[in-house]
């Protein structure tokens, strides 16, 4: 009986020992494990390991870093309970910038991080949302940057800074209107475009000018001036002249076109002429006859009967030669013109006055101041206060 006891209790002993070293394992393998989080891009996965190093967690769960992969811890640091590896993978971006073509390599997670990554002006222009995750990006990312520029107006210039690639975008972005007739003139490092197409691209510092064209097509008639010929003729004397044939001025059927660049007109330009009337010249006689010279020392003196204030006026005038001819185109006593002569009858006594006697030319005179006064003789008769 003490035996059979002794077996049993041997039996149960050996069991407890068995489950104890059961339990002291199992208390021994939980407490040897550790959760954590692993996060790739963002894809967050919690793992319970026994991995002792961040390096042996990546293996153990398959993991593989490429070059230019980021990770939160280095590879061969101490894995800790609830640690948060955090993986972001390198991602290349196919970037043009103000039209220059580069592959950026970020492990950004969105289109605002590679912006960031690459320090763009905040005014950029940029093709796509800021918010679009990188995995997701299927199109070639744009950015164009602010330029300075100078912008001219109608004669008004303004410094401005534009995103703008090429002309047409610059107008549409300004609210610049043009028409097929206005002028653009682009200036980029010195070289100027003269009516350039609004397909020209922009740069840096580039002088864009626009000039309001307008232009003005009507129909006119305008005269045509006439000419005037002079013939010589002997049979009037030197000096005379007289119209032979009365000038008519033509006319002309005209289509005229006029530039105004910012509002300055420019030159009147035919484009079509057409003579519907010829003009006719003026043709004037000259005479070329040449009166006969007298001496002064044929001198005709004043005679005793004459009034006083002829003979004074004669001697104003001509010293008081009655036949005086010195070659100034006047004549006699009283100084007349060939013209004035004819005009008062003065040719029914001779061709000239100093052909006449005192008494006729003072018959002619009087003739002469009953139409005009003693302003026919302007100078002596002030002289001799007959006015």
């Amino acid at each position: 009986m003490t035996h059979l006891l002794k077996k049993t209790w041997v039996k149960y002993l050996a069991q407890a020992l068995a489950v104890a070293v059961v339990i002291a394992g199992a208390v021994f393998y939980i407490s040897g494990q550790m959760s954590v989080v692993v996060s790739v891009d963002g894809q967050r996965e919690e793992i319970t390991t026994r991995a002792a190093t961040v390096g042996a967690l990546l293996e153990q769960q398959d993991i593989n870093l490429a070059k230019r992969d980021e990770i939160s811890a280095a590879l061969d640091s101490d894995l800790a309970d609830e640690q948060l590896v955090d993986i972001k993978r390198n991602k290349s971006i196919d970037v043009t910038v103000d039209g220059t073509e580069r592959v950026v390599h970020t492990t950004g997670m969105t289109v605002a991080d590679v912006v960031a990554q690459l320090d763009i002006d905040k005014d950029s222009e940029i093709s796509l949302d800021g918010d679009m995750e990188l995995a997701a990006l299927s199109d070639e990312l744009e950015v164009v940057t602010p330029k300075d520029m100078t912008l001219i107006v109608k004669d008004k210039k303004k410094k401005i800074a534009s995103t703008a690639l090429t002309v047409k975008e610059l107008l549409a972005e300004q609210k610049i209107e043009v028409d097929g007739n206005d002028e653009i003139n682009v200036k980029i490092k010195g070289e100027t475009d003269k009516n350039a197409k609004d397909s020209v691209k922009l740069a840096a510092d580039a002088t864009v000018e626009v000039i309001d064209v307008t232009v003005k097509t009507w129909d006119e008639t305008r005269d045509i001036d006439f000419e005037t010929k002079k013939v010589k003729d002997s049979s009037l004397d030197k000096g005379e002249t007289k119209v032979k044939t009365e000038g008519e001025k033509g006319e002309r059927d005209l289509t005229l076109r006029q530039e105004s660049r910012n509002g300055k007109k420019g030159e009147e330009e035919v484009l079509k002429s057409k003579i519907t009337k010829k003009p006719v010249a003026e043709v004037i006689k000259v005479g070329t006859k040449e009166e006969e010279k007298e001496t002064t020392s044929k001198k005709t003196p004043t005679p005793s009967n004459i009034s006083s204030t002829w003979a004074a006026l004669a001697k104003c005038e001509s010293g008081g030669n009655w036949s005086i001819n010195t070659g100034n185109g006047y004549y006699g006593g009283l100084q007349f013109s060939a013209s004035s002569w004819r005009a008062a009858g003065g040719a029914q006594y001779a061709p000239l006055p100093h052909q006449a006697s005192p008494a006729e030319q003072i018959a002619t005179a009087e003739k002469l101041r009953a139409n005009g006064g003693w302003g026919h003789w302007p100078h002596c008769s002030a002289k001799l206060g007959l006015r």
